[in-house]
């Protein structure tokens, strides 16, 4: 099931509007699809499921983006993989499965940069913490703090789940 999903390469559009889902794969991302998942459907939109690869975050010097480019391809299939089963797995956890219109987006770039920009026009940013960022953003981690400051749309923070 998860391999019949397919995967976009492009931002998703902001029309239709609907419900974006920021995911990496982490577990915190994992609560937020969920998440996600019931607000489309509480409210009848589509559900946009977003990775970002960032394939250089120091960048390359001049010539070597050409070099690399068989290495990207690889990260950006591997996502979209990790991106089909992330999906699979929240599904099956779920009481009642997502039934939706759902798009799944692999962009490359800056994660911040591509997040922000993909939210003009969508109705909910829905986002996990993971707060890796030291001890100034223990609560939010750097992803999820510039997005409720700066997001063109509300955020939905999910937090983990207490633990047992």
């Amino acid at each position: 099931m998860p391999d019949a999903l397919p995967v976009s390469g492009e931002p998703p559009a902001a029309d239709p509007r609907g419900v974006l889902a920021a995911c990496d794969g982490s577990d915190g991302s994992l609560w937020a699809l969920d998440r996600a998942m019931t607000e489309a459907q509480l409210f009848g939109l589509p559900l946009y499921v977003l990775a970002v690869v960032n394939p250089s975050p120091g960048g390359y010097p001049t010539g070597m983006a050409e070099l690399v480019q068989e290495g990207i391809d690889r990260m950006a299939a591997s996502m979209a993989d990790g991106l089909r089963r992330a999906v699979a797995t929240v599904q099956a956890a779920r009481a009642q499965p997502y039934s939706g219109e759902l798009a799944l987006h692999v962009v490359l770039g800056n994660v911040i940069e591509v997040l922000l920009a993909c939210t003009p026009g969508q109705h909910t940013l829905v986002i996990g913490t993971r707060g890796n960022g030291g001890f100034t953003r223990l609560l939010l981690g750097s992803v999820s703090t510039a997005a409720v400051h700066h997001a063109a749309c509300p955020v939905l923070v999910v937090p983990a789940p207490p633990a047992h």
